[in-house]
């Protein structure tokens, strides 16, 4: 049965997802860039970027098990683009450039409509002011027996896990502290309905497992 899943989910260790002040010369607040920093240096991450070489291992390997059988994404205005209220026009395509990394359906939640948006590679963004469970049918339909991929941001995650849709949730927490921002896990309490599955620690972050029991 298909899946809805988040994979390589990054926060600090005092649990931000990004850091404050997001904006279009920091799209993940200001200092939330580090939580990447161990993407990129992957084999996997550098290739994404359109680099060669990079590290292999663990972080690699669950790296690209993030793309592995996804057939449709979905994810928060926010993650989107920096445009807020109104659009303005259509201008802002996403902060991936003419060929974003999808290619396939691509649902962004928003309270304000726009036409959908088809780019380089297949991938077509469409912008839907519905539900969770809503949004995420329509993926599912799209992804034709694929499981569903969840970005961020942690706003449009809470969501689905307040909702108990996500089927598995993969953090890698970062060992760095931003103080503050924009926390995954607020006002979910215990977050019932789901169980730490697997951890493991590399040199660069800790991955954690949740599964919806």
């Amino acid at each position: 049965m298909p899946k809805l899943r988040v994979h390589n989910f990054c926060v600090s260790l005092d649990g931000f997802a990004a850091g404050p002040d997001q904006g279009p010369d920091a799209p993940l607040g200001v200092g939330g860039e580090r939580l990447h920093d161990w993407v990129f240096r992957t084999r996997y991450g550098m290739e994404m970027s359109g680099d060669g070489g990079g590290e292999v291992g663990a972080d690699n390997d669950l790296l690209a098990a993030g793309d592995a059988g996804i057939g449709a994404t979905i994810m928060g205005r926010n993650m989107f683009g920096p445009v807020r209220g109104e659009w303005p026009d259509e201008s802002w395509t996403g902060w991936w450039g003419d060929n974003p990394p999808y290619h396939h359906d691509t649902f962004v939640m928003t309270h304000y409509a726009r036409p959908s948006l088809t780019m380089e590679g297949d991938t077509t963004f469409h912008f839907v002011n519905d539900t969770p469970d809503a949004v995420l049918k329509r993926a599912f339909d799209a992804a034709q027996g694929l499981d569903v991929r969840l970005g961020g941001g942690a706003g449009t995650i809470r969501q689905f896990l307040a909702a108990g849709l996500v089927d598995e949730l993969h953090l890698a927490i970062v060992p760095i502290l931003l103080g503050s921002g924009e926390r995954l896990f607020e006002n979910l309490g215990t977050l019932p309905g789901y169980r730490v599955s697997d951890m493991l620690s590399t040199k660069a972050v800790t991955h954690v497992w949740l599964t919806r029991s």
